[in-house]
């Protein structure tokens, strides 16, 4: 087992609860739902940060996997030219739009720009294990809000099968997923669920001073990379949208997607129990193939 059941049992927890609340928001920003010469047509509120890129099907697609590449690119630049602040700089606004993006479905804009702003300045100076992950839960469900309307079923399969090829040539092969996650918890801002705990210990509130993610000190890490929380969930948001346009009500899709999002927590528990020490594993794999049995299921009721 690659951690001890308590720490264990409260990242997969977190897990599952953005899971949950990601797709509660996306249910939320639901703004109507129109019959149009038989066909049924979903309409989204606006996000905080204003209209969606208007891209759908294979954009879409093209459109997420340009920005993680770029996105990885820059990240390397940075992280071989040592631009520690540029990183601080890109990291925050990150937090803060998404976490806007999120705030904004249930609280008027201008606060919840505030309220962004309030929270990634604290997850930014203020290093408390509470912080950093109810932070992490409103910005991958402010990422679902802003995604999930943009994909179709369909696509988000084709997403979930290129990225868990690239998760396991960039942990096995090139191992700069490996690289990128050293610095991320180097640096002390890591995009990831991370639950810090002492040897044959239960989890600790405050950050460790020096983080890392070898599990061979005092201090060791529980931790779970922003892309294996956030895509499952876009997936269920997108099936969730496609159950609706099914004729389901929202309330109903809701409920019947969240098999899909106990099946992905199931998947990620069964890789935590599995996992050796001191080894490194692409999750996503686990991941799609959770997300995958979940929709056949859904499928099947």
């Amino acid at each position: 087992m690659k951690h001890n059941i308590s720490v264990t049992a409260v990242i997969i927890s977190i897990f599952f609860l953005t899971q949950i609340f990601g797709l509660f928001l996306v249910k939320e920003n639901i703004s109507s739902i129109e019959q149009v010469n038989g066909t049924t047509t979903i309409n989204f509120e606006e996000t905080s940060l204003g209209p969606r890129p208007d891209v759908s099907g294979a954009t879409s697609f093209l459109y997420i996997v340009f920005a993680i590449i770029i996105g990885t690119g820059l990240l390397l630049l940075i992280m071989k030219f040592g631009k520690m602040n540029l990183w601080k700089i890109w990291f925050f606004l990150a937090i803060f739009f998404s976490i806007s993006i999120a705030l904004g479905v249930l609280i008027d804009y201008t606060l919840a720009f505030f309220f962004a702003f309030i929270l990634a300045a604290l997850k930014m100076f203020k290093k408390n294990v509470l912080i950093h992950n109810f932070t992490e839960v409103l910005m991958y469900s402010g990422l679902a809000v802003l995604v999930v309307p943009l994909f179709d079923v369909f696509w988000i399969f084709m997403l979930l099968i290129v990225i868990s090829i690239y998760d396991m040539y960039a942990v096995w092969k090139s191992k700069h997923m490996v690289k990128m996650a050293k610095f991320q918890t180097k640096s002390k801002l890591f995009a990831g669920l991370m639950v810090p705990y002492e040897k044959n210990k239960g989890p600790k509130i405050s950050m460790p001073s020096k983080p890392s993610l070898k599990q061979t000190g005092k201090v060791r890490n529980a931790i779970l990379g922003g892309g294996d929380v956030a895509f499952p969930l876009i997936f269920s948001g997108v099936v969730m949208k496609a159950l609706i346009l099914g004729g389901l009500t929202p309330q109903i899709a809701f409920f019947k997607v969240t098999i899909i999002s106990v099946f992905v927590t199931l998947s990620i528990l069964g890789l935590f129990v599995f996992a050796k020490k001191d080894k490194f594993y692409p999750a996503m794999p686990f991941v799609s193939a959770g997300c995958f049995l979940g929709y056949l299921l859904v499928l099947a009721i």
